[in-house]
């Protein structure tokens, strides 16, 4: 059976003013299987919206090729934008004066679907993204969150296999964006297959089979997410926090921390908010240090595994702000 999505040797350049050449895409193999939610992760400027756009047909690859469902996305374009539907987010596909009931038409007539088909299709989309009391307000009147929605069901309208998303919950709040996952969860068990670009490391690990981690252009690795803590090695983890009965609490955590990386099987300690948490190099090291710890009476302790975000930082963490 054909990959939902198959990208082989896929480049992407532009030639700036400058006469120099930008590589948005490196030589970029990706295969996602049918029924998945795959996350692709990276920072700014990695090539995470090059790589939807071409996949989607709104851009042609410099080289390589890009099949989706089996259709090459060159060569067979408008098979495969029946078969895909995309949802950027933001301001972009809406028009604000128009309600969403009226935007759905008029997308609807753009994919060419018959106007008793698009009618009963918005009237459902709208009720599923919790929209339907708002059906006949102004766009321009819709917070960010319910752009968001209408997003959705504006990509969901010619019932696409395929979709591809790009930050779908930013500007939701929680509820919505919790109520938003389990819509993609519901709509994958339909048949649906995801490719969710996302900064947001809980909703990758919270939604996608795999994950896929680029940066400038390259595909850095793929792996399950339940898994992606092994990229790390043999790397284990203990997160403690201080005793809040203890005198300055804060202070003797952090006398703590600094001892603790004195230990040989500690590889590094660092705060996360309220917690802090020590790295240690393999299991029987963590088991050390929870001994340690208790010895010391610090009983708020736990074993753990890295989790995504921090695979995540270790392997292009050194970016920092810059693109």
């Amino acid at each position: 059976m054909e990959a939902a999505v198959a990208a082989s040797a896929l480049r992407r350049t532009y030639e700036r003013r400058r006469k120099d050449t930008v590589v948005a895409l490196d030589d970029l193999t990706l295969t996602i299987d049918r029924n998945e939610i795959h996350g692709l992760l990276g920072p700014n400027g990695a090539g995470k919206t090059t790589l939807v756009k071409i996949l989607s047909t709104v851009l042609l690859p410099t080289s390589g090729t890009a099949r989706v469902l089996g259709h090459d996305v060159v060569a067979e374009t408008g098979a495969v934008r029946s078969l895909v539907g995309l949802v950027l987010g933001g301001d972009r596909g809406l028009y604000d004066r128009l309600t969403a009931r009226r935007n759905l038409l008029f997308w609807g007539a753009l994919y060419k679907l018959d106007a008793r088909t698009v009618r009963l299709r918005a009237d459902a989309l709208l009720e599923r993204v919790g929209l339907a009391d708002r059906a006949d307000d102004p766009v321009e009147r819709f917070s960010r969150g319910m752009r968001q929605r209408l997003h959705l069901a504006r990509g969901l309208l010619h019932e696409p296999r395929v979709l591809f998303l790009d930050e779908p919950t930013s500007g939701l709040d929680p509820v919505a964006a919790t109520a938003f996952r389990r819509l993609v969860l519901d709509l994958r068990d339909e048949g649906r297959t995801f490719l969710l670009a996302t900064h947001d490391m809980d909703e990758a690990t919270a939604l996608c089979d795999r994950v896929s981690l680029i940066d400038r252009g390259r595909l850095l690795l793929t792996d399950d997410t339940a898994n992606m803590g092994r990229i790390l090695g043999d790397r284990e983890c203990v997160d403690f926090t201080h005793d809040d009965t203890a005198p300055e609490p804060t202070a003797r955590a952090g006398s703590l921390a600094e001892a603790l990386a004195l230990l040989p099987e500690v590889t590094d300690v660092e705060r996360l908010g309220d917690r802090w948490r020590v790295h240690t190099t393999d299991r029987a090291g963590s088991r050390r240090v929870l001994a340690w710890l208790i010895e010391r009476d610090v009983l708020t302790a736990r074993h753990a595994r890295p989790t995504l975000e921090e695979v995540y930082l270790r392997t292009v963490g050194d970016r920092g702000l810059r693109v």
